[in-house]
């Protein structure tokens, strides 16, 4: 009698729909998917609404995939893993877990356990209360080296919030929730994972993204995945970013204010020289401001015209570009041991 409520209390528990997906990238990381599975089930084992857990395999080549299957099945577990063909980086992952998932929020978070699971429900209460569309964790007592994590991470999160706009400590915290209709508007690529708040402030205003603290652990197995020369990467992209966000639906706006600007030198130079060739009777055939003169003009037909293209390229390519940039291998869900 026992086994027959309880079939039916599972029954009914597989049609309600799922509230929240767990999104986790992960790479070679054996030695922590397990404990990190263990970790978010106890976590959210008093959360009442329904969840799935999607882990992303970004390529391994160590056991991570065979110790993530392990947990497939288990009870009180919806899980779902995502094996992508090769090692896109963490960007791809989370692209790829955001589109697998189902709930109506999306959480995302690292699998290295130095985030803590034990947040995501007090996070998802905080979205809520403040009618966010985007939480941001704030690892207020960040667990990591002073030289070479912190010290960057300062100095890249006040860059990014100075020219995006979007104000917050913390812009690399993995551990983040979306409502699922706005991140799902938001298309990632290359290493543009840390400046997602940036991505979701133009489908939204700024004012529904906030940050909450949330605890922050050292690593405890494996290697660290970065290191200083991340910081570089984070200044190209961050010009990028700055790039996108301003001038995505008008690239020509960009590079025409450019060359109008080196035109309207350019004119200013010839009109001098003019003057001093003319009027005052002097020599202006080795002056090198003659040359700049030339250069600067030449320069700004060259930008106006890249701006031309740019917004035909901007029109045609990037309207119809619908094509994700990963590759899945295979889902497991359990289903193939039905």
């Amino acid at each position: 009698m026992q086994t027959t409520v309880d079939s039916r209390q599972s029954s009914v528990e597989a049609t309600r729909p799922v509230e929240l997906s767990l999104v986790v990238p992960v790479f070679n990381e054996e030695e922590s998917v397990g404990p990190l599975v263990d970790r978010i089930c106890s976590a959210m084992a008093g959360y009442s609404d329904r969840w799935e857990l999607i882990l992303v395999d970004d390529g391994s080549t160590d056991a991570t995939l065979a110790n993530a299957r392990k947990h497939i099945g288990r009870e009180g577990l919806t899980l779902r893993i995502v094996e992508l063909q090769r090692n896109f980086g963490q960007t791809a992952a989370m692209q790829a877990g955001i589109d697998a998932a189902t709930g109506r929020l999306i959480a995302t978070m690292d699998g290295d356990l130095q985030n803590d699971p034990k947040d995501i429900p007090s996070m998802v209460a905080e979205l809520e209360r403040r009618q966010l569309d985007l939480l941001v964790g704030w690892r207020k007592n960040r667990q990591d080296g002073l030289l070479l994590r912190k010290i960057p991470s300062w100095c890249a999160n006040y860059l990014i919030g100075r020219i995006t706009g979007v104000k917050l400590h913390d812009y690399g915290c993995s551990l983040k929730i979306y409502r699922a209709s706005i991140i799902k508007q938001v298309k990632l690529m290359g290493e543009m994972h840390r400046f997602i708040p940036a991505w979701v402030a133009g489908v939204v205003p700024s004012s529904r993204i906030g940050e909450m603290v949330v605890s922050h652990h050292a690593r405890q197995h494996g290697q660290s995945k970065y290191g200083i020369s991340r910081t570089f990467r984070v200044i190209l992209d961050l010009l990028s970013v700055m790039f996108f966000m301003r001038y995505k639906a008008r690239p020509g706006h960009f590079f025409g204010s450019l060359g109008l600007g080196l035109g309207a030198i350019s004119i200013l130079v010839m009109i001098y020289l003019f003057f001093d060739k003319f009027i005052m009777g002097n020599d202006i055939g080795t002056r090198p401001l003659l040359m700049v003169g030339i250069v600067f003009m030449l320069s700004s037909v060259q930008l106006i015209t890249t701006g031309i293209l740019a917004e035909m390229i901007a029109r045609t390519y990037y309207r119809d570009d619908t094509s994700p940039n990963y590759i899945i291998r295979q889902i497991f869900d359990g289903s193939e041991n039905a």
